[in-house]
């Protein structure tokens, strides 16, 4: 996957991308721009009560978004991660509402799909990750189909998907309920 040239210049400017990731392409921008996220919330109809996942290429990256866990949550992350397994954790208070929606939780993932992961250690961030595709259909899988999805509003990293057929599993840190299998 070819990393796009000046990518954390352009993602701090309130750019879009989509990107492979794990099972399929995703939609990304900065989780601190905050008309970034309304862009790409509005470009796929989705809600912005839901909330957001993160994804990063180490946990520094999530942990100014995470308020402080147990040692035993913390190895319980560490025991999942890197992997296409994405935890609801405890919100700072300084973690941007936008990305939580209506939770105190934030949703966040350390990816082990190795395009992805060197995608977020080129911006140096954490980025949006949320599947690329109008909200409720299906998600794209490939950066011919994100192109006649959204055209021009998002610039495409090209690249293949990982070889999970099903989006991450989704769990809650603090009392362990699968919400999402």
């Amino acid at each position: 996957m070819a990393v796009v040239r000046g990518l954390r210049h352009f993602l701090k400017s309130g750019g879009i991308i989509a990107y492979p990731t794990e099972s399929c392409f995703g939609l990304g921008c900065d989780p601190k721009n905050r008309i970034a996220i309304q862009r790409l919330l509005k470009l796929k109809g989705r809600p912005q009560h839901k909330g957001l996942i993160l994804i990063a290429s180490n946990l520094r990256q999530l942990t100014p978004y995470m308020a402080p866990v147990s040692k035993t949550q913390h190895q319980q992350l560490q025991a999942s991660w890197p992997g296409p397994h994405t935890w609801l954790v405890p919100a700072t208070k300084n973690c941007p509402p936008w990305l939580t929606g209506d939770h105190n939780t934030i949703a966040v993932r350390v990816t082990a799909h190795r395009p992805t992961a060197r995608l977020c250690h080129d911006a140096g961030m954490a980025l949006v990750s949320t599947s690329a595709n109008y909200s409720g259909c299906k998600p794209a899988r490939t950066a011919r189909e994100c192109c006649r999805l959204f055209g021009t509003q998002v610039k495409i990293i090209c690249g293949r998907i990982g070889r999970q057929r099903k989006p991450s599993a989704i769990q809650d840190l603090e009392t362990g309920q699968v919400i999402r299998p």
